[in-house]
């Protein structure tokens, strides 16, 4: 009777245990999203204030008069809808043209047997490390012989470079990680090597597939270096590289740019909100091989 209450008292304990650790991860995870979060709020906060109370001494964490002015300055300028889609394009693109050579790299370098695969793969690591400055001149040079400057396709080529080897470097262990078996009983069905890929290995690889697209997007969306380099024209210049237009000599539009960066923001948060179980699903896909 008396060991039966020691343990009853043990496990009380441990319980009472594991509700305090949960309850002080829970905290740390609330101040967490806080910190991280508070930044977004302000510049959602600051968009519906004007800017003499964004720079008053007495700081307020609500607009005490609501203006809607900058939004509807921002959403009835021609110039800014040309910036948006042209962002739209270009990630859009980089989006398709990234997964659809990434997602067959990946594939060959985990199913075949290719001559120096390692060092194809270090190659992909090595320009994952490489800074977009350094590529710049070359590409710059390579682009302006072949006069695809000031179109899409120089900045969707230029943003590919760092897209394809993410793509690659993400998928390849998922797809290590699938049993040839599939592949066997494919080819006994009647499947090639394509058909097979496209029937059998594509569906089974969605949740990667759907967060390489989601990376590649957002590496075209959030692109700044590339399109402001080899688009000299304001017209076709994405969002990111147009945001320069509300500083001028008469001072800096605060509000203006709050509301400019919140309409960039907000297709991000979208893609993340509405896709995280399968960013988080493709992230640790091919982690553990089996």
């Amino acid at each position: 009777m008396a060991q039966g209450a020691i343990v009853n008292r043990s496990l009380e304990i441990e319980s009472r245990r594991t509700r305090l650790k949960r309850l002080g991860m829970n905290l740390i995870a609330v101040i967490v999203a806080i910190t991280f979060l508070f930044p977004l709020y302000w510049i959602l906060i600051s968009t519906f204030k004007t800017d003499v109370e964004i720079f008053d001494k007495n700081i307020s964490f609500w607009p005490r008069v609501f203006t809607f002015t900058p939004w509807v300055t921002q959403l009835g300028d021609k110039e800014f809808l040309a910036s948006l889609f042209n962002s739209f394009a270009i990630a859009s693109c980089n989006m398709v043209v990234s997964t659809l050579l990434g997602l067959t790299a990946a594939y060959g370098l985990a199913r075949f047997n290719i001559p120096f695969k390692k060092t194809l793969m270090l190659l992909f690591l090595v320009t994952q490390m490489m800074p977009n400055s350094l590529l710049l001149t070359p590409l710059y040079l390579t682009f302006t012989k072949m006069g695809l400057l000031n179109s899409y396709i120089a900045p969707v080529m230029a943003i590919a470079t760092g897209s394809i080897p993410f793509i690659v470097v993400t998928l390849r262990p998922f797809f290590l990680s699938l049993p040839k078996s599939l592949d066997e009983a494919a080819r006994i069905d009647g499947c090639n090597a394509l058909t097979s890929f496209l029937r059998i290995m594509v569906p089974i690889a969605r949740v990667g597939i759907v967060t390489c697209l989601v990376f590649c997007f957002l590496h075209g969306w959030n692109d700044l270096v590339y399109s402001m380099t080899f688009n000299v024209k304001a017209n076709m210049r994405p969002l990111t590289a147009n945001i320069y237009k509300y500083m001028d000599k008469y001072g800096t539009k605060w509000n203006q740019i709050m509301a400019y960066g919140m309409i960039l923001v907000i297709p991000v948060v979208l893609i993340f909100v509405g896709l995280q179980k399968y960013i988080v699903g493709g992230l640790t896909a091919g982690a553990i091989k089996e």
